[in-house]
């Protein structure tokens, strides 16, 4: 347990410094040793208790969260309102970081739930700050603004002078985004934690200005990139994944493109990583691109199309911080600087959740199939129930080819596509191509989140601008591929021309802009209306 194991570390290396000649810096480091026995005294009688009520809640006083808070209170100051904040010498922060570096992912939950429960914002100071508004509107401009001020500054939580101070030290900020990614962690594990998602919001918002657009840096990587960058490339790849080096060199080598974005606090670390393919057409499938022979020399006159096949945000911490976007705008900039015949800009993306959504569109079918006792909803049926997946023909045929007429239709459809067992008969590939093509455009096109588009890649791109363009069969049949969308890849394309104005009308209006194959697609599955299933491109 951590906290026999600072008692026992403090002993030992008292003992060991003392033989050692250095006892007395060691004494004097920022954890206050002398001060942690008193303490550790002083909650001697409750130690266990504490020790074994950690997870059901507890708050009996502990060693260790008596440590964490005498910690933080001698950088960011006391709560007292008014009292003048000493000056922090940056030891007791840099050993602060180093004692959170060192814990168990245990005690470094209990340390985030410490900090953002007695250093967030005193909800007293906002009210009593808030009820001096109306008195100094009486007074004068003056005394209102005044009074203003002390509101919000009644508001910032006391663990945001934490994180400035923790910023200032030499890789602080990796620190900083290391603590949001153990943060979001531990809110992944908890039902409802307001205290843990504000203390992650703050973070998020200091970590939004500290990697602003303006203060990051574009690198190109080659084969002749450090060997540790081109180990994270390859590492960091959560899109393709790379099997070995001459997979790696394949993709930053001839009409492949790699940037990333690094920064100033974080020179060796990906923020961001985009890979591109130059090309003379929009690609409609992944294979051509990471399986393509190395090739030695490029012919620039035969390139006029960037594919932007994978972008990987490196760092879980900065989830929420704009990077991507950012990266490909800077990087359409510096390929048409360097290929001036270049007019055609696309992804080739993945569509992940593609294929759950459908087996649970499936799963409310048959839910109301037993509802009703009718063995015909699923196929074309009254509009009080679930849309129609498939017709009633494609669905006898997929029971014909699997042999299962004595099973609902959508019962074997289901774990065809659980399994990936469709993908072994050529007959079932083609007879699911016309109804899983309908269905993804349906998932991209109309389920929305919010009024946004449900899957993160098409919000991710309909943001930045990009046109739903083209849906691709069969364009990724790795594994991954047919267990994420069924080997479906679509292509969102940016006509440069537009892209101000199609992400203005998709956040201020949730207008997606579509082709007309994709409008098309989406009408055959049902629910698009005729005025929106009209396409200008």
């Amino acid at each position: 347990m951590f906290l026999r194991g600072v008692w026992r570390s403090a002993r030992v290396g008292a003992e060991l410094a003392c033989c050692t000649g250095r006892g007395t810096d060691m004494l004097q480091g920022s954890f206050k040793w002398q001060r942690l026995r008193k303490i550790y005294a002083h909650n001697i009688s409750g130690l266990q208790n504490s020790v074994d009520g950690a997870e059901s809640g507890v708050s009996s006083p502990s060693l260790f969260t008596a440590t964490i808070s005498q910690m933080v209170t001698e950088i960011i100051g006391p709560k007292e309102a008014g009292l003048k904040k000493p000056t922090i010498p940056e030891g007791k922060t840099r050993h602060l970081c180093d004692v959170y570096g060192s814990l168990s992912s245990e005690d470094k939950a209990t340390f985030l739930r410490v900090i953002s429960r007695q250093f967030g914002t005193d909800h007293d100071e906002v009210l009593k700050a808030a009820e001096g508004l109306p008195q100094a509107k009486e007074k004068s401009e003056a005394a209102l603004l005044k009074a203003e001020e002390r509101l919000q500054a009644a508001l910032v939580p006391r663990y945001h002078d934490l994180f400035v101070q923790i910023g200032r030290l030499e890789g602080g900020v990796k620190h900083l985004v290391d603590m949001r990614a153990d943060t979001l962690d531990l809110l992944s594990t908890v039902k409802d934690n307001a205290e843990l998602r504000s203390f992650s919001s703050c973070l998020r918002e200091m970590l939004s200005h500290w990697f602003s657009a303006g203060l990051l840096h574009l690198q190109r990587i080659t084969w002749e990139s450090s060997c540790d960058i081109l180990q994270k490339i390859s590492e960091y790849e959560a899109v393709h994944p790379m099997k070995n080096w001459s997979d790696l060199k394949r993709r930053v080598g001839p009409y492949r493109r790699c940037f990333i974005f690094t920064h100033s606090t974080m020179p060796r670390e990906p923020m961001v990583v985009l890979h591109t393919a130059l090309t003379n057409q929009i690609s409609d499938n992944i294979q051509t691109i990471v399986s393509t022979p190395i090739l030695d020399d490029e012919d620039v006159e035969d390139i006029n199309t960037a594919i932007f096949y994978s972008i990987t945000s490196t760092q879980k911490g900065l989830q929420g911080v704009e990077l991507g976007n950012y990266l490909i705008k800077r990087v359409v900039r510096e390929l048409q600087a360097e290929f001036p015949k270049m007019t055609q800009f696309s992804s080739l993306s993945p569509i992940p959740g593609f294929r759950d959504w459908l087996v649970g569109e499936i799963n409310k079918v048959l839910s109301s199939t037993e509802s009703s006792s009718s063995e015909d909803s699923g196929v074309d049926g009254p509009s009080s129930t679930p849309p129609a997946l498939l017709t009633s023909a494609e669905l006898q045929k997929v029971a014909e080819i699997a042999g299962k007429d004595d099973v609902l239709p959508l019962v074997t459809l289901k774990k065809l596509l659980q399994t990936n067992q469709w993908m072994g008969a050529e007959s079932m590939v083609e007879t699911l191509k016309d109804p899983l093509m309908r269905l993804c455009a349906r998932y991209l096109y109309l389920e929305k989140r919010r009024g946004y588009a449900v899957n993160p890649v098409a919000n991710f791109h309909l943001r930045n601008g990009a046109v739903l363009w083209r849906l691709n069969w069969q364009a990724d049949t790795n594994p991954r591929g047919i267990s994420q969308s069924c080997g479906i890849m679509v292509n969102y394309r940016y006509f440069l021309g537009d892209t101000m104005r199609n992400s203005q009308r998709y956040m201020e209006e949730q207008h997606i802009e579509a082709s007309q194959q994709v409008i098309d697609l989406a009408q055959a599955a049902g629910g698009v209306d005729s005025p929106a299933g009209k396409s200008n491109l």
